[in-house]
């Protein structure tokens, strides 16, 4: 699978088919810091991505009042 990581415009290929939480562990990305996206959706931990999956990681960025 494709791994895309916004902003920093990295990729990262990874074989096999895995859940989402676990391929957040092998990237040593904790949970609840990335939106993970496949076409249009969005996945949570215990879904599974597969193999030919074209997936990206959003950075989630949020901002204090003003």
């Amino acid at each position: 699978m494709l791994i895309r990581l916004e902003p920093q415009g990295k990729q990262v290929e990874l074989p096999g088919r895995r859940r989402v939480g676990d391929l957040l562990t092998k990237l040593g990305i904790v949970a609840g810091t990335v939106l993970v996206i496949r076409e249009d959706e969005l996945l949570t931990e215990d879904e599974v991505v597969e193999a030919g999956d074209d997936i990206e990681l959003r950075a989630v960025i949020s901002g204090g009042s003003a």
